[in-house]
């Protein structure tokens, strides 16, 4: 955001989180995120800051967090602070050696504006990065491509997939082997003030989704005026 001359500065306690127009939940470890966010005291703020209206904006682990529903987690489910009406897998592309940066449909154009009608291009990186698999009548796509699961998705893609195999009758062996096909997957979405990327905007050149994000709050500002945007 300093590169857009936006002031940003790191947040971690509850009490930091005063007077922001607009905090960042950066990638990482979304497990360790959740543990030290428990552990530090911090989850019942972030809950209560994204609830209450002011833009967020997570990428990669920061989009797992604010999902209200997560796949593929550690062993008992994960912690979420959740807000955002989206099924995501976490590690759906694979681990640390399988990023890569990729070529994907997008709603926005340069100058971080959202385009009407035909989908435009833009390149993202993915590192160790989730996948939305569903949303929300209200949530709004910005981006999207197709892949297919790595191994351990597919797995848990298969386990979660085979859970309505007695409601509807198809065979269990049919639903595993669809789980680790190539399927169209979202990778940036929006839904009200909740902004969420699966790739990481800043280890690119390509400041749309930056403009994109800091005009979400330029507009959220013109109701409720706040001096600081941040990153968490």
């Amino acid at each position: 955001m300093e590169a857009l001359g936006v002031a940003a500065r790191e947040v971690r306690e509850a009490s930091e989180l005063e007077g922001l127009a607009g905090l960042i939940m950066p990638g990482g470890e979304s497990t360790a995120m959740a543990l030290v966010g428990e552990a530090g005291g911090i989850w019942p703020a972030l809950k209560a800051f994204v609830a209450g209206g002011t833009p967020v904006w997570g990428t990669c682990a920061g989009m797992i967090l604010l999902s209200d529903y997560a796949v593929a987690t550690k062993e008992g489910g994960q912690a979420l602070v959740g807000g955002l009406d989206a099924r995501v897998c976490r590690n759906y592309f694979g681990a640390q050696i399988s990023s890569f940066e990729k070529v994907m449909s997008c709603r926005l154009d340069e100058e971080g504006k959202q385009v009407e009608g035909e989908d435009g291009q833009c390149s993202g990186v993915f590192i160790r990065a989730p996948a939305i698999l569903k949303v929300g009548e209200n949530v709004e796509v910005l981006a999207k491509l197709r892949a297919a699961p790595c191994d351990k998705a597919a797995r848990a893609l298969a386990r979660q997939e085979t859970a309505s195999e007695a409601e509807d009758g198809e065979p269990a062996a049919k639903r595993k082997k669809a789980a680790a096909e190539e399927r169209e997957v979202l990778v940036a979405v929006r839904q009200g003030n909740i902004l969420a990327t699966a790739f990481h905007p800043e280890l690119t050149e390509d400041l749309r989704w930056l403009k994109y994000f800091l005009s979400i709050v330029e507009a959220q500002q013109k109701d409720s005026p706040v001096q600081n945007s941040a990153s968490a």
